[in-house]
């Protein structure tokens, strides 16, 4: 049976400046501890909902580490926050019936944080990496000989009176998550026998996810409000579930119910001014400054981001991904423009005054 025996240090946004938005893909303040207590997470590849080929991937090499009896190969799990990476890892544990060690790299700064966690393995555990990317150098080359070789090299003593000391170390397997995976170093890139790229779900994954978390936390959703929660989740199950967590207050303070239907979906989620396609007043306020002001674009980052008054990267990475996903949004030479379809979504959102 897996545990996870250390979690530490977690990003909890996927911007510097962790702003709390209820649609964004990263973490919020308080929702490790809320998933260690009120957890959705599943615990098999069975329970698993969405990502089907991956699954597949990896339930063949678990079953031949299983069978041969030997750890599998080190693990690189890439692509966009809240996609499940975290929870994958912790499945993979489980189907190997190994321990699971949570921990993120700006947690192992220092080479006694690695040293720490490689010597105190039990054979064939699972080291999770989270934001594996942000290791340093120092770090990185003393993972290098234990992923190849299972061999700790240590630097004793100072000066010219150092030497080298190798220290053998059990077989374990590291996972790496990243959402950045051309920002690792090739040398690390290359030592990770299994690469897998993430993607975002489908409605009808995100709806099974939705009916799933909702009867775990004792809630019944009909089906055309897991439709909508579904079509505001932005193709992210962490989205999905803090949005039916949010929708179950508004349904105890306001109804007294444990009965999610289509109309309490509309009006909690217009509350926390959430529309239909997983816009926020964020999202609204960008595309309102080019549709209004630039006349639909093309207008460079660094005029909008002094605008908004927002750093032009977290523009990039925080606000323009999904904006983009969905063809609300297309990057130029020129800069940026805005479709047909986001003008025709941004006059009936006005029409209906969310941010008003």
């Amino acid at each position: 049976m897996a545990i996870v025996s250390s979690i530490t240090n977690h990003s909890s946004s996927p911007n510097d400046k962790g702003e709390e938005r209820l649609v964004g893909s990263g973490l919020l303040k308080g929702e490790i501890q809320l998933s260690k207590k009120d957890s959705l997470r599943p615990s098999s590849f069975e329970e698993f909902i969405g990502q089907s080929e991956l699954k597949k991937v990896l339930g063949i090499s678990v079953k031949a580490a299983l069978s041969r009896g030997e750890a599998l190969d080190h693990l690189m799990l890439y692509g966009p926050p809240g996609l499940g990476k975290t929870t994958m890892a912790l499945v993979v544990a489980e189907e190997l019936g190994v321990k699971a060690k949570v921990t993120s790299a700006p947690a192992l700064e220092r080479p006694r944080d690695i040293v720490g966690l490689l010597i105190n393995m039990q054979p064939r555990d699972l080291i999770f990496v989270d934001e594996i990317h942000r290791l340093n150098r120092i770090s990185e080359e003393l993972l290098y000989p234990a992923m190849e070789d299972r061999r700790l090299d240590l630097t004793v003593g100072k000066g010219t009176s150092s030497r080298m000391r190798s220290i053998e170390i059990p077989p374990f397997t590291l996972v790496g998550a990243t959402t950045k995976p051309a920002a690792l170093s090739s040398p690390m890139r290359d030592r990770f026998g299994i690469t897998q790229r993430f993607d975002f779900y489908s409605h009808f994954e995100l709806e099974n996810i939705i009916k799933r978390s909702a009867k775990l936390i004792n809630l019944f959703v009909s089906d055309e409000a897991s439709l909508k929660l579904a079509g505001r989740s932005r193709g992210t199950p962490r989205i999905a579930n803090r949005l039916i967590r949010r929708v179950r207050d508004y349904a105890e303070v306001y109804s007294c119910s444990n009965i999610i239907d289509e109309k309490i979906v509309d009006d909690a989620l217009d509350l926390y001014r959430v529309d239909q396609r997983g816009l926020d007043a964020t999202d609204r306020g960008y595309l309102s400054l080019i549709i209004n002001s630039y006349s639909g674009g093309p207008v460079g980052i660094e005029t909008l981001a002094a605008a908004l008054g927002e750093d032009s990267t977290t523009l990039e990475t925080v606000v323009e991904p999904y904006l983009m996903q969905i063809g609300f949004l297309q990057r130029t030479s020129r800069g940026r423009v805005v479709t047909p379809a986001a003008k025709k979504h941004y006059l009936l959102t006005s029409d209906n005054k969310m941010d008003r």
